[in-house]
């Protein structure tokens, strides 16, 4: 395939961010005793905090913590990955937020910046074929469960036909009878 473009979805580019700053809540929780079991108020999207989560993100946030800066930074990132239209607006964006992020004084995302300028073309490569793997991990993590409940297949074929089963959304196979519940049928 020779006029193939590698393409690098939002998810995977904010999943770099969260990685940044971890790194930035985990050297500053050690002089900073608040942020002590706060990593999944960080890293979460806002839309599933609890409401105590919220209130902590909402305190937390405004104050003038290294790890505030970083997260302000990484949500920059998310929205601006969601909500450019097209690659001319998202190419100016992802250039200021460079800019911000090179000059932030935070080393996780420094090398971040870094890291997205390298593969600047791969990231606005979305914003042209608007491509994602999210169905492909989905199902990836229904065969991980189906691998972890089964605690191993005899064979690596029976492990192949599981796949297939939940992998393969087939709708012509009857119903498990254990996984149906008891109705009378209607006349």
């Amino acid at each position: 395939m020779p006029q193939a473009a590698i393409t690098f979805d939002a998810f995977h580019v904010v999943q770099l961010a969260n990685h940044a700053v971890d790194e930035v809540r985990r050297a500053e929780v050690r002089t900073e005793p608040v942020l002590k079991r706060t990593r999944w108020v960080w890293l979460k999207d806002a839309w599933r905090h609890s409401l105590q989560q919220l209130t902590e993100l909402h305190h937390l946030s405004r104050t003038r913590l290294k790890t505030a800066r970083a997260w302000r930074l990484k949500e920059a990132l998310r929205e601006l990955l969601t909500s450019a239209a097209d690659r001319e607006e998202a190419e100016q964006a992802l250039k200021a937020w460079y800019s911000w992020a090179r000059r932030c004084r935070l080393e996780p995302f420094k090398r971040l910046a870094l890291t997205l300028k390298a593969h600047w073309q791969g990231i606005f490569n979305a914003f042209d074929s608007r491509l994602s793997n999210g169905s492909v991990e989905g199902m990836n993590a229904q065969i991980q469960a189906a691998k972890a409940r089964a605690r191993g297949f005899r064979t690596t074929r029976n492990l192949i036909t599981v796949c297939y089963l939940i992998g393969g959304k087939l709708t012509h196979l009857p119903a498990s009878p254990y996984g149906t519940t008891c109705r009378p049928e209607a006349a």
